[in-house]
């Protein structure tokens, strides 16, 4: 929920007391805390309005900068170079601490958790480690940790050097550069998630690998090394015509004086071959020198299917000759969905579970993006005396529905979500007083934080122009002075005005209120690359698929994050937000957001594969993931119900997901039970609520044999308690297989049959299609369900409507999906029976299609239909084309060139392609080998927005 302050010792709370107090057992590798220091701020008295919304540009009195070592807190860009992007610095990343300096180290960082790889910078290079083999602690009862700690095998760097500092030289959206500068050597370094080559550029010395303890080199033949080190294999590139020299625990290159370097870690174990690791070595030299320039995220929404695609691109520089891609290692979330390539059969061992590895200058995902609901549709509790006990529920809440517990951003934001379920929940009900008392105290205050008047101190938002970021005072966990949280904290109050929306659309205008509503959005997490006033995606790792709470990441187990839902909760707001409001893009980015990030909740939070967690550690269910591993623990209580329940709030319509593996709802439930000794008295709501998921019948025999006699999560009320789990018991749990072309829109089964849900908020009738062929009218304003439960109610009168995207590619989209996987192929000839044509559409980067030892040959593929194209991509095998053709055809017969290449090179050729075609063909002309042509893997893909077969 709120991280990131120094974690002291396990302190078990009989209260549910949100003090900063942590419970991380045994906290041996994670104990590196924050200095704090509050900085003065002088300056002219300035506002920013928005509408009729304003903020200030001086800060309160009173109020705290984000603080750090030297002068960050007015200079964040004192640990940047001149070459760093321009614009509001990055924050809340996997490598926030070698920018953003606190605590112990101000002048190098904290260990860095790309994933395979481990870093660290040090004054002489950057320290290297692999681990395989975790560390635990704590008990699988009680509260305990795994982690994969850093532990430094080698130093990358230059002979002599002797850095006061590391500076950030530039980052893209998964990569980071360090840089280092004594005056005479210089080293930079490009790192990054899924990169187990890092690579590097060195002046005024010679390359230098530092190694910890005695190298036991497998290989040292020209300009190649190949060593290991505690059980870790390492291959080192310096430039054609270099060699390495070896004395001691060190090697040496003078990189014949060309001044660039690679090193890679293998993934490989104590039990792998000499042999093997040569070939690896072998396979992989072809990437060595193709530096990692760049990375970025292209995501694409199609609202018809549901499909949610997104394209991981890395853009590589060749130091030598001139080729393209580089080896990739994927997370489990990721190569789950991939779509388009294989994966190679060796994988890492990370803290998140098994990565897989493709190669190559991009990769492809493909999920299902399954619907979100304002609210849980009342087809249980709309009649009768469940009627009559929600009834009492809400109109106990008349008079005080958001009951806020603070006046700071997290606990007023928790008070605005409350009222915004009330609401929700009364106006499906048609009980209008109670709504409309919800919607008046969300608007009332909200309106309050969103004027900034002269002289306020309180309530207000404050736009730091520095660092590019906006803090709510009174701030709360350190939102202001370590940046944290602020996905959390804002999202509950997306989410109220998205409610509010819905009723009051002239609020929610740019005209009013509803610019601030977008600048708290860009702030958290802004989806706009072209917005340089905040960072990027601030939050939000876009490789790792999931949020990270701390602001500095300053922590000896990098970065982390507790409350996984309450990230969700903004994903969720935005969808419902850019909804209400017809803004497509905010949308679109909650629908990805989303959709990613449930697939990464699942699976590093909950482990609902049971593949990712250590096995010896012993639960199925981490309460913090943290860059080096996972915690059943939090930071602010031991006691089992909050350690399970801090991933589980606040239980709105977008944490269905949680639902989507209703096995692991009970199995987490259980084991919730076990380690608790009995069923949990405090959070009862909550988990009640999250086993509703799983087993409703379950979860309404507890609250009904409760009588309501417990006490509330802070952020709950017994009203909504009741209507999600009677509603849930009645629908029974979520069908993840089917899919809206509406995303206000669920279905659920219960003994083998489906009821479909939709939400229309606008003032319009709208029809909803389910991909397994229902269609439902839902009038203007309702929540309604057809199929084995049939219901309406509600009675919004506004909103915004998104209309499904048009047939132009939407400007994030780089291509379309694959369309020749699978698909029949045919050759002018291949070299034996071994090597088929079909080998080259398989998916299978091990299998590969060879023509005769001549020249010319082809290989053509149907796609079954005339398709719009994008691109084509070859993955050769060593016997390459020189010269070859892209050729087109509508019918097979009759051929148009799409493209030509005279100088090709090898390993992978990516071609942009701007036709329409059923036949796509390669025609080779020039062989470059006395062999013949031998495809690994020939890919065409369609034009973005072309649905995902």
């Amino acid at each position: 929920m709120r991280s990131s302050s120094t974690p002291p010792p396990v302190t078990a709370l009989t209260s549910r007391s949100r003090t900063r107090l942590a419970g991380l057992a045994a906290a041996t590798v994670v104990a590196v805390g924050s200095g704090i220091l509050a900085v003065a701020f002088s300056g002219a008295a300035s506002a920013g309005t928005i509408g009729a919304g304003s903020y200030t540009e001086t800060l309160p009195a009173g109020a705290k900068l984000p603080s750090g070592c030297g002068s960050v807190s007015t200079n964040p860009r004192e640990n940047v170079t001149t070459n760093a992007p321009r614009g509001g610095v990055p924050t809340n990343d996997w490598w926030s601490s070698l920018l953003f300096k606190k605590g112990d180290d101000c002048n190098f960082s904290q260990p860095l958790y790309a994933h395979p790889v481990a870093y660290r910078p040090v004054a002489s290079g950057l320290g290297l480690s692999y681990e395989q083999t975790p560390a635990i602690s704590g008990s699988p009862t009680g509260l305990g940790e795994y982690h994969y700690p850093y532990a430094q095998k080698v130093v990358a760097g230059v002979a002599g050097l002797n850095a006061p500092k590391a500076l950030v030289d530039g980052w893209t959206d998964w990569t980071v550069t360090p840089s280092w500068s004594d005056g005479a050597r210089t080293l930079k370094a490009t790192i990054g998630h899924g990169l187990p080559l890092s690579y590097f550029q060195a002046t005024g010395g010679d390359a230098l690998l530092t190694v910890t303890g005695p190298p036991t080199a497998w290989s040292n033949s020209g300009n190649r090394l190949g060593f290991s080190i505690a059980g870790q294999d390492y291959v080192a590139w310096a430039p054609a015509g270099a060699t390495w020299s070896a004395s001691g625990n060190t090697f040496r290159s003078n990189l014949a004086g060309k001044g660039y370097f690679t090193v890679g870690v293998l993934p490989t174990t104590s039990a792998t071959s000499v042999a093997d690791k040569l070939a690896l070595a072998d396979s992989w030299g072809r990437y060595a020198h193709h530096h990692v320039t760049g990375t970025r995220v292209a995501y694409y929404y199609d609202q018809a299917s549901g499909a949610v695609e997104t394209t991981y691109g890395f853009t590589t520089t060749a130091r030598e000759g001139n080729g393209s891609g580089t080896v990739i290692a994927l997370y489990p979330h990721q190569w789950r969905h991939l779509t388009g390539s294989t994966p190679a059969a060796q994988t890492y061992v990370s803290p998140r579970g098994r990565m897989k590895i493709v190669t190559g200058t991009q990769f492809k995902t493909a999920m299902k993006y399954t619907g979100v609901l304002p609210e849980i549709p009342a087809v249980a509790d709309s009649g009768g005396a469940d009627l009559t006990t929600i009834t009492g529920y809400l109109n106990a809440e008349l008079n005080n529905p958001a009951d806020f517990r603070g006046d700071d951003t997290y606990w007023t934001g928790k008070g605005l979500g409350r009222a915004a379920r009330i609401a929700e929940i009364a106006d499906q009900l048609g009980i209008v007083t109670v709504r409309d008392a919800a919607l008046r105290i969300i608007k009332t205050r909200i309106t309050d934080w969103f004027t900034a008047t002269a002289g306020k101190t309180s309530r207000v938002f404050y736009y730091d122009k520095n660092w590019g970021t906006l803090i709510g005072y009174p701030a709360s966990y350190a939102s202001d002075e370590d940046l944290n949280d602020h996905h959390f904290h804002y999202g509950y109050y997306v989410a109220a005005a998205a409610t509010l929306a819905k009723f009051d659309p002239a609020w929610a205008s740019n005209s009013q209120y509803g610019g601030m509503v977008d600048l708290l959005i860009r702030d958290a997490n802004n989806y706009d690359r072209g917005d340089t006033r905040f960072p990027y995606l601030r939050d939000f790792d876009i490789y790792a698929g999931h949020d990270w709470a701390s602001g500095h990441g300053a922590f000896g187990a990098g970065n982390n994050q507790e409350s996984s839902s309450e990230g969700q909760n903004f994903s969720n707001a935005l969808i419902q937000w850019g909804q209400a409001t017809g803004n497509s893009a905010v949308r679109d980015a909650g629908v990805w957001l989303h959709t990613t990030q449930a697939a990464a909740i699942n699976e590093y939070w909950f482990d609902v594969t049971g593949e990712n967690f250590p096995s010896q550690w012993g639960h199925n269910y981490a309460a913090i993931v943290w860059g080096s591993g996972g915690a059943y623990a939090t930071w602010f209580s031991g006691e089992h119900a909050l350690v399970v329940g801090i991933n589980m709030l606040p239980m709105t319509g977008g944490q269905l997901y949680l639902g989507d593996h209703p096995q692991s709802v009970r199995d987490t439930y259980a084991e919730l039970v076990r380690n608790n000794g009995g069923e949990p008295q405090q959070w009862r709501d909550m988990h009640w609520q999250y086993l509703a998921l799983g087993d409703g019948d379950a979860a309404l025999a507890k609250f009904r044999a409760g009588g309501g006699n417990y006490t509330s999560e802070e952020g709950e009320s017994k009203a909504h308690t009741f209507h999600w789990i009677r509603n849930l018991a009645a629908l029974g749990t979520i069908d993840k297989t089917v899919t809206a072309n509406h995303p206000l829109a669920k279905v659920f089964t219960k003994n083998g049959a489906r009821t479909y849900v939709a939400s229309n908020i606008t003032g319009s009738a709208l029809t909803v299609t389910f991909s397994d062929g229902r269609t439902m009218n839902v009038a203007a304003g309702k929540t309604a369900t057809t199929g084995a439960l049939t219901w309406s109610g509600g009675n919004a009168n506004g909103g915004g409507v998104v209309t499904p995207p048009s047939s132009s590619p939407p400007p994030n989209c780089t291509t379309g999906p694959l369309l020749s996987q699978g698909r029949p192929a045919t050759a002018s000839s291949t070299e034996s029976a071994a090597f088929p044509a079909s080998h080259a559409v398989d998916g299978n980067a091990a299998t590969r299609w060879s023509s005769a030892f001549a020249d010319p040959q082809w290989l053509q593929v149907d796609l079954g239909s005339v398709q719009t194209l994008s691109r084509a991509e070859l993955t050769w095998e060593a016997a390459f084309g020189r010269a070859y053709t892209i050729q087109t055809s509508a019918d097979g017969a009759a051929w148009t060139t799409a493209a030509t290449v005279t100088d090709g090179d090898g390993a992978v050729d990516a071609l942009p392609l701007s036709s329409s075609a059923r036949h796509v063909r390669i025609n080779g002309t020039t062989r470059a080998t006395p062999y013949g042509y031998s495809l690994f893997e020939f890919k065409v893909y369609g034009a973005c927005g072309t649905a995902v077969r």
